[in-house]
Order: C-alpha cells, then sequence, then structure tokens
C-alpha cells in the first residue's frame, strides 16, 4: 500500500502546479527559456514554409526567419498552447498547416522595423507577401542594388511609396544619380538611411553636398550614411548645402575637413539647421564671425543640438535673474563653449539650493561666468553663504584697490568695486596690458580712478579700441586725457571715427579735435554739431550706421 500512497501523493502535487496547464501560461513565460536549439528549429520550420510552401524567394524568406525574433517568439507561444508535447519544428509546421500566418508582420520586421513601428504599414486586405506584387518587385530591385535587408525599414517607414514604382522606375532613379556623379556605394548608404532621394525627381542639392564633400574631404562619401540615423526623418539636403557653402566661405578645405571629420554631427545633425540655428544665436549676442569659427574649430565632444540646448537654458537663467542684456552679452561672448558644454538646473532649485537672491546671484555670476559650471545637474550644491570663490574675489579686488589708490572702506572704494566686473587677478592682468600699451603705472591708476568702467571689459576689447585710437592719428596722453574712452563700445568709436574723416575730408570739420569731443557728446548732439555742417552728412551717417550695424 505504502508505494501506491507515495504514487497517488506524488501525482496529486503535480496536478497542483499551475503552470502544467498550457492555459495558465502567458506568451512570455512559454518561450522565456526557449534555448538555442528550440529557436533554430522554429527558424527552420518557418523557412520551408516560406520557401517551400508560400514560393517565397530563399533570401527574403531567411531573412525573415533569422530577424524576425517577436514575430518567432508569439508563433512559439501558439505553436506551445496548441501542441506542448510535440517537437518544435513538427509543432510550428503542423500549426503553419491550418493556420496561415500574415507573412507582411516578419517582413517588415525583419527589415529593422519594431511591431509598433510595422503596424500602420500593414496592408487590410492582405497577408500573402506574393499578392502584393509592386512591392515585392521594388524591393527586389533594392535588394539587387546592394541595400541589405536588414536596412530596408526607414525605406518603408520614410518613402513607402518607392514600393509603388512601375516595374524599372526605381533602378531608373538610381542610375541617374550614377550619371551625375554619385558613386553607388554612396547612394547605398544613403537610401538606407534617408531614402527619401528617391522620392519625386533627382535632389540636385543631395548632388552637391556629395560633390563638396568630395572635393573637401578627399574620398568618396559612403560614410555619411551612419551619420544620416541620428536624424529621426528624412535629410534635407538644400540645408545642408547652404551649411556647407556657409562654412567654406570662413573655412579653407584643410580647415573645413578637419572639422567635418573631427565633428561631422554640426552638418548631419538636423540637416546642419542646429548649427545655423547656434551660429544665429552667437551672432545676435555679438560675436563676430572669426569668433564663431574659433568657437567651431574648439568645439567640445557634446551634440551640437544638446550644446545649443545648454546655451539657451544658460541664457534663461541669466534672464531669469534679472541680468542687464549687455552683460548677459559680454558673459556669452567670452564663455560660450563653457555654458554650451554643460546642463545648467533651474533657476528656482539654484536660488533655494544656494540660499541667495537674484540680485546677488547676479553679481556672482558678472564677477565670475566659470562659476555656473559648478550648478550644473547632478552636481551638489553648498549655500553661496560658505563660497570660498566669492570671498576670494572679494578680497583679490580690495587687495587690487589698495594698490591703485583707494583708501580702505572708504565711499570711493565701495562705490567703485560695484562697476568693476571680473576677478582681482583678471583686472591687475587688465591694468598691465594698458601699462604695457605705453603709459606709465601711476598714470593708468589714476585713469582707473576717474573711471572704473575700463577695466570692466577684456584684453582683446581694450587692444582693439587702443589700435583704433592710435591708426587714427592720436597718442597714449590723449588716453590718459580721456580714460573713459575705453569704456564706450566698439561701434560707437568706429562710427565717429568714420563720420568725423568724410567730414575733414570735406572740409566741415576741423583737423585735431580732442577725443572727448568726438566720443562723449549724444548722438543728436553730434548730429547737430558736425553731421549737418555738410548738405550730404546726414545721409552719409545713416549709411556708415547701416554698414557698421551690418558688420558687428
Amino acid at each position: 500500500m505504502f508505494p501506491f500512497r507515495k504514487l497517488h501523493a506524488q501525482c496529486f502535487f503535480f496536478l497542483l502546479k499551475p503552470c502544467q496547464n498550457p492555459r495558465f501560461q502567458t506568451t512570455k513565460s512559454a518561450t522565456k527559456f526557449a534555448g538555442k536549439a528550440t529557436v533554430k528549429q522554429a527558424q527552420a520550420a518557418l523557412l520551408e514554409y516560406l520557401h517551400s510552401t508560400r514560393s517565397l524567394n530563399f533570401l527574403d524568406a531567411d531573412n525573415m526567419c533569422k530577424n524576425s525574433p517577436s514575430f518567432l517568439q508569439d508563433l512559439l507561444a501558439k505553436t506551445h498552447l496548441h501542441t506542448p508535447h510535440v517537437d518544435t519544428k513538427r509543432s510550428i509546421s503542423r500549426y503553419l498547416r491550418y493556420h496561415p500566418i500574415n507573412e507582411f508582420e516578419p517582413f517588415f520586421e525583419s527589415a529593422g522595423l519594431s511591431p509598433s513601428e510595422y503596424a500602420p504599414l500593414l496592408p487590410p486586405h492582405m497577408i500573402y507577401l506574393n499578392d502584393d506584387v509592386l512591392l515585392m518587385e521594388n524591393h527586389q530591385a533594392l535588394c539587387n542594388y546592394g541595400v541589405p535587408r536588414t536596412k530596408m525599414g526607414r525605406v518603408f517607414k520614410l518613402a513607402p511609396q518607392v514600393f509603388r514604382y512601375k516595374p524599372g522606375v526605381l533602378i531608373s532613379k538610381l542610375r541617374e544619380y550614377e550619371n551625375l556623379g554619385v558613386s553607388r556605394k554612396t547612394l547605398i548608404n544613403v537610401v538606407a538611411f534617408s531614402p527619401c532621394i528617391l522620392v519625386g525627381g533627382v535632389d540636385f542639392d543631395f548632388v552637391k553636398v556629395v560633390e563638396m564633400l568630395k572635393r573637401v574631404i578627399g574620398k568618396d562619401c559612403e560614410w555619411i550614411g551612419e551619420h544620416l540615423l541620428i536624424n529621426k526623418g528624412c535629410c534635407n539636403w538644400r540645408v545642408m548645402f547652404q551649411v556647407l557653402s556657409l562654412l567654406s566661405t570662413v573655412f579653407n578645405e584643410k580647415q573645413l575637413c578637419d572639422l567635418i571629420t573631427r565633428h561631422p554631427g554640426l552638418i548631419f545633425e538636423e540637416s546642419g539647421g542646429c548649427v545655423l540655428s547656434l551660429i544665429g544665436f552667437l551672432l545676435k549676442f555679438g560675436l563676430s564671425v572669426n569668433r564663431v569659427c574659433v568657437m567651431l574649430h574648439e568645439f567640445p565632444e557634446i551634440r551640437a543640438v544638446k550644446f545649443l540646448s545648454n546655451l539657451r537654458l544658460c541664457f534663461l537663467f541669466l534672464t531669469e535673474i534679472k541680468m542687464e542684456a549687455s552683460e548677459i552679452g559680454r558673459i556669452l561672448q567670452s564663455h560660450c563653449l563653457v555654458l554650451g558644454s554643460f546642463t545648467m538646473k533651474r533657476t528656482i532649485t539654484l536660488l533655494t539650493n544656494l540660499n541667495v537672491g537674484k540680485k546677488r546671484l547676479c553679481r556672482v555670476v558678472r564677477d565670475d561666468p566659470v562659476v555656473m559650471k559648478s550648478w550644473a545637474l547632478g552636481r551638489r550644491i553648498e549655500p553661496l553663504v560658505n563660497s570660498y570663490v566669492e570671498y576670494e574675489s572679494k578680497a583679490l579686488k580690495k587687495e587690487f584697490m589698495l594698490r591703485l589708490g583707494y583708501e580702505e572702506n572708504s565711499k570711493a572704494m565701495n562705490e567703485s568695486i560695484k562697476l568693476f566686473r571680473g576677478r582681482g587677478a583678471e583686472l591687475q592682468e587688465r591694468l598691465e596690458f594698458i601699462v604695457n600699451a605705453g603709459l606709465d603705472y601711476e598714470v593708468v591708476c589714476k585713469m582707473i580712478r576717474e573711471s572704473p568702467r575700463i577695466l570692466s571689459q577684456t584684453t582683446d576689447r581694450i587692444n582693439m579700441k587702443i589700435e583704433s585710437l592710435v591708426n587714427e592719428g592720436y597718442s597714449m596722453s590723449d588716453l590718459a586725457s580721456f580714460p573713459s574712452f575705453l569704456s564706450y563700445s566698439a561701434e560707437r568709436v568706429k562710427l565717429r571715427f568714420s563720420m568725423y574723416n568724410w567730414l575733414k575730408r570735406h572740409g566741415a570739420a576741423e583737423a585735431g579735435l580732442a577725443l572727448s569731443t568726438i566720443i562723449a557728446c549724444s548722438e543728436k548732439a553730434f548730429e547737430k554739431m558736425y553731421v549737418n555742417r555738410h548738405p550730404s552728412g546726414l545721409q552719409v551717417w545713416r549709411d556708415l550706421k547701416a554698414q557698421i550695424s551690418s558688420e558687428s
């Protein structure tokens, strides 16, 4: 009796296991532990069905079996539910004999599309591939041309009308591009990632881009296909050609080749539209074309889209803390590469974590814009009260001002320290730069005490203004008499000097006017006292304004 009881108990325990009943098994659990042998048997059964029974091209059938894992998983689950104890290949063969499949599902999946992507492409009243003659003929034409079957998904997704062409049309389009100088390898790669060149007539902008890249890079362009993958849609070759044309006007071919090789994303992200937006953004904030070129050459290892997004976030932050527009422009001009390389936290988060108000935060950023890098996403922020950077900067500034001759904690010192922009070390560097330009140290200290704002700009801007001064025939002693000259914008200085020179040439102004007379007066006063002296003066003044404004 004992063996019988033991066997009865084992059978009872076996029946209690819910997973033994196939009705309780999900698709996932049924195929989760399917081994390689099982998958190979399933592939073999499906290949036999597609090729032998359904008469599909062997290469198409083989590709569908090997590169449609989701479809195969569902097929295994269904056959397991119907015949759970039969050999896998026999089970699938028997299932397919009585349950025709929608052949478009493994076909589209094997081309590189996920089920959610190919669902809208499924024909509503068709399940057999051979019934869609145009689709299969055009698919075969692309395959014969060299486009890999596994990369055909973007063609189906982005240019489905390609598969509705009449026989011979598709190949004739490819031949047209070849006749225009585009190599077969380049076409294969581009069609796989940006198939819209096959829609409509010949895309001559695409041909121009290929020609320009071949000339600049010095080799064929089959490599561009992989870079087109970063775009969700088709490439806009017209925009890309405009970007390349723009860059070719400011870079020579060697420099442009180096730029494209190191940062291909600048050209291919959003078809180059992103770099156009970036250049426009920087020009708007006062960067010269040459400075933009230098910035592109030193571009960090980051996507152009992300870089532009980071810059915009920094600009938004600076506007939200109520910083003046001129200061925002100065910071973006001098630190654009740094600001674009990290993502700022939100303004409200910074104000809370730093435990400061907008006014003080604005002052901290003006003194040292690089401090914003420590407020990037992912970094821990300490309250600004204990910030060593601020205390160090203030100490250096005070030390610098004492060397200039200010009395410690005097009213003049407290007022002047608010006008200085930059760290103490930077202020000392600017002072030494003016001294090295040809003035005595004591004279420069006196100039700074009279006009503290002259040290609130970079040495590059100071140098540019001193050069314009000397080129107009003035000496450094004239600068010592009128130090505020360095505080005026370069555009104002250039405009006033240009107009003054024109008036001198036409006998409407005497030579040797003082710097302060030319530069310091308001625009209305300058027009009244000097411009209106000549009948054509006002028109020349307006033309010069427009010219200098466009150059800047």
